[in-house]
């Protein structure tokens, strides 16, 4: 059986919406949305939190996940990349002698992160060649007639050959959902995430929310009240 972990990184220092990854939402913590959801998938030998702040290691303690260690300061940054993070956990791990084929990166800030997406992408992943797999989805507007403002104050098209065609004959575009990315360890590969060695999971537009303001919060306990009350009316 192919050992895997997940890894959820979760530092300190939001600095938009401040403490975030611990901020109550409709009554949790943020983090312990993903925590949850990662255990109940029973997917993962391992849920690791790799965190710079005691506060939110222990919360992610009490809702199941594994801390191991503090993240070092270096690697809690404004700069610091999410792969940085995840290669320090994974290296941490093989220090203690946990070496695993799968892992899994999932964002605490994924309130509406399903277990089947989550499956989904696992099983793909594993009985294919590629070497990523990740949460997707469709963009909602055609992006070949989108525009920018330049420094004047006007519009200007990023494609305008595409201002008079119609949205149904231009090629949907998706983007990342922002929610969990699949990696196989024991594989390497030139390509970016958003490359061919990757398969998309694509999910539907309702079940994704990026969280960076205040806005987006609010957007966000909107979408999961629904989702709930949803569920509670099937």
């Amino acid at each position: 059986m192919p050992k895997v972990v997940a890894v959820i990184p979760a530092r300190s220092g939001s600095k938009r919406i401040p403490r975030k990854n611990i901020k109550k939402f409709h009554g949790k913590p943020l983090i312990a949305y993903s925590i949850e959801v990662a255990l109940s998938s029973k997917l993962f030998d391992k849920v690791v939190v790799s965190t710079d702040d005691e506060e939110i290691a222990s919360i992610a303690k009490a809702y199941g996940a594994d801390v191991p260690f503090i993240r070092p300061k270096e690697l809690s940054d404004d700069f610091t990349g999410t792969d940085e993070v995840v290669i320090h956990t994974l290296e941490c791990l093989r220090d203690r002698g946990e070496v695993f084929d799968y892992a899994c990166t999932i964002y605490a800030t994924a309130p509406l992160l399903q277990k089947k997406y989550l499956v989904e992408g696992f099983e793909k992943l594993k009985n294919s060649t590629a070497i990523h797999a990740f949460s997707t989805t469709s963009m909602p507007f055609p992006i070949q007639r989108t525009f920018k403002i330049d420094k004047d104050g006007r519009c200007e098209m990023f494609m305008p050959e595409h201002y008079m065609t119609r949205s149904q004959d231009l090629e949907e575009a998706y983007q990342d959902a922002g929610q969990f990315y699949w990696t196989k360890l024991n594989e390497e590969s030139d390509e970016i995430m958003f490359g061919k060695e990757s398969i998309p999971i694509v999910l539907p537009r309702h079940l994704v929310q990026d969280i960076d303001t205040l806005e987006d919060w609010k957007r966000a306990e909107i979408m999961y009240r629904v989702l709930e009350e949803q569920k509670n009316h099937a």
